[in-house]
């Protein structure tokens, strides 16, 4: 199935208009996989047509990794070439547009390989693409394209139109006008999450089956959305979709055990039945039903990858959620229920007055530092989830129903 022109079209108007605002003679980026083509040239074609001084599409093809993790030596999975890092640091340079789509044509590709190895090799995520996202030194945005494999994974079908179709009404595409009604789920966020903040909470406690697990939070704790300001204060989305209000926990306040309510999808491999525990801010143990050692593996990357760096909420208005599909793909996951990240802290999510370029300054304050960030999923109709005050505990989610 070849999905039509004219969604194809409209989605990229909303990318560049509402995801990451085109200005004329930015640089725009675009990252992909081979079966993302379609979207990828629409993107182009209206980066062009709203004056874009270039666009380039870098395709990564997964199965070129697989070969990589089988044959190549061990000493050189964890190297990346530097001419792909130097592409991000020239965005950074002249500032610009900067687009990840996501729909693996390929989900469980490595599962089989060697987990040690296949945890050293991190392609196609480069640390100085992170750099950007993370310090939002350009306007990014992770955006979905559906694929037959991807549509395999969900269906057991390679059903590419029937997973569009979901898309569709998840993007808003489907509304007399999808700009207009992504603005106004983008406001309906950010005053949920100002809500939160002036709630002045300490603590977010998660329970469920499986599942009791205290987070702490930083002094002042700041609540925000995926509507942010890149060092130019030019305003974009990080995601689209986007349903979740999220903070930035202290690293260092973490404990209890929890487990994942969905499958992740990790580089390659999918994890099911995470079970993690967390002691004094460390995970101490991992338990999967498979791939558990490629999450140990991947949180050896270094000290903070074995950390919390977000903590999101996400209620049953998700139009995610109400599709009532899991999609195998973090982009679409995490925006259907609560969720976590083990690795790097955002910044957004960290109160002002403990913003700071300084990784020393940032740990002393609680902010975890880290070059990976991998978001899981932990909420649902069976977990509670509940805000530790000053005043006293609150009930933020029931049965995924916000309760204030």
């Amino acid at each position: 199935m070849t999905l039509p022109a004219a969604d194809l079209s409209r989605y990229a108007d909303v990318v560049f208009d509402v995801a990451v605002p085109l200005l004329a003679d930015d640089r725009v980026l675009i990252n992909a996989e081979i079966e993302h083509a379609p979207l990828a040239r629409a993107l182009a074609e209206a980066a062009y047509a709203r004056g874009a001084r270039y666009a380039d599409i870098w395709y990564f093809d997964p199965h070129a990794k697989r070969s990589r993790i089988r044959h190549a030596d061990t000493t050189t999975l964890a190297e990346v070439p530097s001419w792909l890092d130097a592409r991000n640091d020239d965005l950074e340079r002249h500032g610009g547009v900067l687009v990840n789509l996501r729909g693996t044509a390929a989900p469980d590709l490595l599962t089989g390989l060697d987990p040690v190895r296949t945890g050293l090799d991190r392609m196609p995520s480069l640390t100085s693409r992170q750099r950007l996202q993370l310090n939002n030194l350009v306007r990014w945005t992770i955006i979905p394209c559906p694929t037959p494999e991807w549509a395999r994974t969900v269906f057991g079908e390679p059903d590419q139109d029937r997973l569009w179709q979901h898309l569709r009404r998840i993007l808003r595409l489907d509304e007399p006008d999808p700009r207009e009604a992504w603005q106004q789920r983008i406001a309906d966020l950010l005053d949920r999450a100002r809500r939160l903040t002036e709630m002045r909470l300490d603590a977010v406690r998660f329970e469920g089956p499986g599942t009791d697990l205290t987070i702490g939070l930083l002094p002042g704790a700041h609540w925000t959305a995926a509507s942010l300001q890149d060092v130019e204060g030019r305003p974009f989305q990080a995601n689209l979709p986007t349903e979740e209000v999220f903070t930035t926990p202290d690293y260092r306040r973490v404990d209890g055990t929890v487990r994942a309510t969905r499958p992740l999808s990790l580089d390659g491999t999918v994890i099911h039945d995470l079970e993690m525990t967390f002691a004094g801010g460390v995970v101490t143990d991992v338990q999967a039903s498979t791939g558990a050692d490629v999450v140990r593996a991947h949180q050896a990357t270094d000290a903070g990858a074995a950390r919390l760096g977000e903590l999101a909420l996400v209620d049953r208005s998700s139009r995610v959620g109400e599709s009532g599909i899991t999609y195998m793909e973090t982009l679409l996951d995490e925006n259907a229920t609560c969720h976590l990240a083990w690795g790097a802290g955002l910044p957004p999510g960290v109160p002002a007055d403990l913003r700071s370029d300084d990784p020393a300054r940032l740990d002393r304050a609680g902010v975890n530092t880290s070059s990976v960030h991998i978001d899981f999923m932990v909420g649902g109709p069976d977990v509670t989830v509940t805000g530790l005050g000053p005043g006293g505990n609150v009930v933020l989610l029931r049965d995924d129903i916000w309760q204030f």
